[in-house]
């Protein structure tokens, strides 16, 4: 494992080249032939770039030779107020990616445990993600487990 990298807080000014590390992450899904994008990577830009600068999402981002490899989201998702105990939020985790060059060389678990220690120390009650198969392993490693009391209803279309 190699650590020539650094992780920090994503900043607005990382708007751009996160949009188009998430256009490059959507791509992995289609395996390389992705459809037609539906929407111009400057409306993700602007979308970020809106949420870290008003705090409503926080990010953070893996840097190596001053270029960004990887990033990982983190909106907090607030609880109603609980007359008897705690409503402290709930952390959604979310646009995780790494490049391939740069996987399995500890970026990836850095990010993970920046995201982490943010989580802990703001109070968050936990901390929940969809995983995609392949990212499961790595979250599992990480702590994270099956959830007990979970439901979902998908509302597809």
């Amino acid at each position: 494992m190699t650590t020539d990298f650094t992780v920090r807080p994503a900043r607005p000014a990382d708007a751009g080249r996160l949009a188009a590390l998430r256009r490059t992450f959507k791509q992995e899904d289609h395996e390389g032939r992705p459809p037609t994008p539906a929407r111009p990577t400057e409306e993700a830009e602007h979308w970020i770039r809106d949420r870290l600068r008003d705090g409503r999402w926080l990010a953070w981002v893996a840097e190596t030779e001053g270029e960004i490899c990887g990033h990982v989201f983190l909106s907090p998702v607030e609880r109603m107020p609980e007359p008897y105990e705690d409503n402290n939020p709930v952390g959604y985790v979310t646009n995780y990616f790494v490049l391939p060059s740069r996987r399995n060389k500890g970026a990836d678990t850095a990010l993970l445990e920046a995201l982490k220690r943010h989580a802990r120390s703001a109070g968050f009650e936990g901390l929940i993600v969809w995983p995609s198969e392949r990212s499961t392993p790595l979250y599992q490693r990480l702590g994270f487990q099956p959830p007990e009391e979970l439901l979902e209803l998908p509302l597809g279309t």
